[in-house]
C-alpha cells in the first residue's frame, strides 16, 4: 500500500496550480464568450463584475504558476508583468473605450478595474455566446495550460526521485 504522506508531496504542487489555474481559464473562457470587441461596451457576464476580468484571469492563472514554481523569482517576475505590461494596456484599452462608448465614464465608476465587485454591476442582457469565444480563439489559454499541467506532472513523476 502506498503511502499517503509521500503521495501528498507528489500532489500538492499540481493541485495548487490546478486550484488556481483552472478558475483563471473559467473565468477567460467564460469573458470571451461575452465580448464583442470593438462592437460595443460589454456589461455582461463577468464584465458586469470587474472591467477586465480577461486580465483577471491570466493573474489567477499566473499566481497557479507561481505556486507550482514555488520560486520568488516567478513572484517577483509575474509582478513585474503586471505592473509594465498589463497595467499600460488597461489604461490604453479604458482611453479607447471611453472614446468610444459614452456610457464608459458610468460603467467605470460602478464596476471595479481589476478586483470584482460582489454583486453584478446591472442586470444587462447577454449570454455566453460559443462562437464568440471559438472566435477569440481562448482555447489557446486551456491548450496552453494543459501543457503546462503536464510538464510540471511529468517533471514531479519522474524528475526527482
Amino acid at each position: 500500500m502506498p503511502d499517503w504522506s509521500r503521495i501528498a508531496r507528489r500532489i500538492r504542487v499540481p493541485l495548487g496550480f490546478a486550484f488556481a489555474a483552472i478558475p483563471g481559464i473559467g473565468l477567460r473562457a467564460l469573458a470571451s464568450g461575452h465580448v464583442k470587441k470593438n462592437e460595443e461596451l460589454t456589461t455582461s457576464g463577468p464584465y458586469a463584475y470587474t472591467r477586465n476580468p480577461l486580465y483577471l484571469g491570466s493573474l489567477i492563472m499566473a499566481l497557479g504558476f507561481a505556486i507550482a514554481a514555488r520560486s520568488i523569482w516567478v513572484v517577483f517576475l509575474m509582478l513585474l508583468m503586471f505592473f509594465a505590461i498589463y497595467l499600460p494596456v488597461i489604461r490604453s484599452e479604458e482611453e479607447f473605450l471611453r472614446r468610444s462608448f459614452p456610457a464608459f465614464d458610468h460603467y467605470a465608476q460602478n464596476v471595479p478595474r481589476l478586483l470584482p465587485r460582489w454583486t453584478a454591476y446591472e442586470k444587462t442582457a447577454g449570454a455566453f455566446s460559443r462562437p464568440l469565444y471559438w472566435q477569440h480563439r481562448e482555447y489557446n489559454a486551456t491548450l496552453g495550460t494543459a501543457a503546462l499541467m503536464v510538464a510540471l506532472v511529468a517533471k514531479l513523476m519522474w524528475g526527482s526521485s
